[in-house]
């Protein structure tokens, strides 16, 4: 293995032990904190996301409004990422899957753990699963 799927594979495995098994918290413990996670992990500056605080989905969508944001796929790509088709992701790569229709965040962003699976939040608890279908993905 080379030394940067070693480096990708540790900020992966970082995600998993920060997130995995625990609740749901807008602001604390979301999606927005976890891509956030994976970018530091790896070494990208996330400017975006330092010293945000919001308490819920509501005053977390404000915030991405007042940003200048309609929706988490504008903010990430202002973020600097390149965007690359879902399937060449590797660990610790920001991958957006859909969400339900009234979702105001547009997509749920998840981690590349390895295999075609990600890391992110399902019914409440950060999980590990295997998307069916992808929005698109990061290179981080």
């Amino acid at each position: 293995m080379t030394a940067t799927m070693i480096r990708r594979t540790r900020a992966a495995q970082a995600c998993i032990d920060r997130f995995a098994g625990k609740a749901y918290a807008p602001g604390t413990r979301d999606c927005v904190k976890l891509a956030g996670h994976a970018m530091h992990k790896l070494g990208r500056k996330v400017g975006l996301t330092k010293g945000l605080r919001y308490a819920s989905e509501a005053k977390g969508a404000a915030v991405m409004r007042q940003l200048g944001f309609k929706n988490l796929p504008e903010a990430v790509d202002a973020a600097g990422l390149e965007r690359i088709a879902p399937a060449s992701a590797l660990p610790g790569d920001i991958i957006a899957l859909e969400t339900d229709a009234d979702s105001i965040f547009g997509c749920a962003l998840t981690v590349a753990v390895g295999n075609g699976r990600v890391l992110g939040f399902q019914e409440g608890v950060c999980v590990v699963m295997q998307p069916h279908s992808y929005l698109t993905a990061w290179r981080v």
